[in-house]
């Protein structure tokens, strides 16, 4: 694989903002995002350089990990957010352990198939076990209940689904939001 996969840097938020964009015209970013296309392109560009400096390099809350193409190009994302019980909670229930939520996972159409979402989420769940402070004791995340390409990539990713659910916001419909996770390996 030629793409390197490292964290963002604060200043690199046009290439985030774009990134996200492209994401949210997804034919399947109505499964996948709690966002839509034309609220993110209405947001201004204080908001894409708090986002990027919120998950940047330096970050000990989040970290938003890229796919960069040797000609500087994103090929696809991932951001973790660190949820401590007692903490901010950005979707489902308060945690009990100290845990990660995975978020905005995304590979463009035409670098799919190489490998870059197992090198996105092997980064994500690398990092969430070198945090400092308690450790992290689980890697969530939440796949809605129609979008069985991205569970099968979770679960080829050693995700499993966890029994518990969450309604999708918004939807008269019903549909719900299956969480998954990877615990701790447990060393001896």
């Amino acid at each position: 694989m030629e793409h390197v996969i490292r964290p963002v840097r604060a200043d690199e938020w046009r290439k985030a903002r774009e990134i996200r964009l492209a994401a949210l015209q997804d034919p399947a970013a109505p499964l996948a995002f709690l966002d839509t296309y034309e609220a993110a392109v209405a947001r201004p560009d204080a908001h894409w350089q708090e986002r990027a400096a919120g998950a940047a390099e330096d970050s000990e809350s989040a970290h938003q990990f890229v796919a960069e193409a040797p000609d500087g190009s994103w090929e696809g994302t991932v951001t973790v957010l660190v949820e401590r019980p007692g903490g901010d909670i950005r979707f489902g229930e308060a945690p009990v352990v100290d845990q990660t939520h995975v978020v905005g996972v995304y590979v463009r159409p035409e670098a799919r198939g190489a490998g870059l979402a197992d090198a996105l989420f092997r980064a994500a769940v690398e990092w969430s076990w070198s945090l400092g402070g308690a450790p992290i004791q689980r890697v969530r995340l939440y796949v809605h209940e129609r979008n069985e390409r991205a569970a099968a990539f979770y679960r080829k990713a050693g995700f499993v689904p966890t029994g518990h659910s969450e309604p999708l916001e918004g939807d008269s419909r019903g549909a719900r939001e299956l969480e998954y996770e990877v615990r701790r390996p447990v060393t001896v």
